[in-house]
């Protein structure tokens, strides 16, 4: 079950796109420049929000999303009838899309420089104490969509423009990494001539018999075959903060919780579990395993083999593992072989 939780409101900040100045999300006129906000400015998260705890201001974040006036195109507030400006019925009016889930603004620099006339400024300032201009954003943050907005008239959000140069540089460099790697340990990069001068093998066989095996704490259902079963259901709380534009100049910080629950088991299972390893040595090319007795309750496991040939080069030993006993049987003591090489030394193949 899913639970929210309203923590209260924030104000917004909104950049004048006359002067690129910076403003609080509750004026409707640019502080630098004295330019209304147009109806298409988005709002976005400030460095230095906080909850708000005026009583009034909270009021004014609740009014929902601000009515531009579709006669003069003056910003009313949410609950208005009338525009404040010009007289004109609301009802002709479009409201400002909300909705949105805001990004978190970026981290507010200790110190801003005016790009006017250089002054070093607190980050916190939005205007130059010395000249008075518009003081730049430290990054322009970009609000996500996460679901429909819920507005009359809404805005059309402008596509988010892909950088296909970064993903296909990144592809790139990608792409010249597995290359390099191919190169490196798949593709021969030498031949040499060898002389075998030996052979090894070693081989296994397994003899396993039904063990009780315990399992602790595992998630999910417990096996059909299982016994001893014990089962309980954990829960967690997991919430998140998401902070939604109100339309208006303030955005409203909701914790969004839910209860995630998983099934842990305790069982026992029986197994077919390895109890001793019977192994053999050689140094011909037929490899002999062993046969163990085994008693009630027991079987052989799958019998494996570990292969080897020794190679005498121009530039020292090295060593080759066939794929198969038949292909060790091809290389006996004396025989001469090209050995195929990768960029690191290893033997990838070998041809007569």
């Amino acid at each position: 079950m899913e639970k929210k939780e309203s923590k209260g409101f924030v104000e917004l900040e909104w950049v004048c796109p006359n002067c690129n100045g910076r403003n609080k999300g509750s004026k409707k006129t640019c502080e630098s420049c004295g330019a209304p906000q147009p109806d298409n400015v988005k709002f976005e998260r400030a460095a230095d929000e906080k909850i708000i705890v005026d009583e009034k201001i909270a009021a004014a974040a609740k009014a929902g999303a601000d009515i531009h006036c579709g006669f003069c195109g003056t910003r009313n507030l949410g609950n208005a009838v009338t525009c404040s400006q010009c007289g004109g019925d609301l009802k002709e009016g479009k409201a400002r899309a909300s909705g949105q889930i805001l990004e978190a603004a970026p981290v507010m620099p200790k110190f801003v420089t005016c790009k006017n006339c250089g002054t070093e400024n607190p980050g916190s300032e939005r205007i130059c104490a010395q000249c008075g201009s518009p003081l730049p954003r430290a990054a322009a943050p970009k609000p996500v969509q996460v679901q429909a907005p819920a507005m009359s008239n809404p805005i059309n959000a402008q596509p988010k423009k892909t950088n296909w140069l970064l993903f296909g540089g990144i592809g790139a460099a990608l792409l010249l990494c597995c290359v390099a790697m191919l190169f490196m340990f798949v593709f021969p990069s030498k031949s040499v001539q060898g002389t075998v001068t030996g052979v090894e093998w070693q081989t296994f066989v397994p003899v396993q018999e039904i063990q009780s095996v315990n399992y602790n704490h595992q998630s999910g259902s417990a096996p059909s075959d299982a016994y001893n079963v014990s089962c309980q259901t954990e829960s967690k709380e997991v919430c998140q903060d998401k902070t939604v534009d109100q339309g208006n100049g303030f955005a409203e910080v909701v914790r969004e919780c839910r209860t995630d629950e998983t099934q842990y088991c305790d069982y026992t299972v029986d197994e077919w579990k390895t109890i001793q390893t019977y192994t053999l040595n050689g140094n011909d090319t037929s490899p002999v395993y062993d046969d163990p007795s085994i008693y009630n309750g027991q079987r052989l496991g799958s019998q494996s083999e570990q292969l080897s040939v020794h190679f005498s080069t121009a530039s020292g030993e090295e060593m080759y593992s066939p794929s198969s006993v038949s292909e060790l049987q091809q290389f006996y003591v004396g025989s001469t072989w090209t050995l195929k090489m990768n960029a690191v030394g290893s033997v990838l193949s070998v041809v007569k």
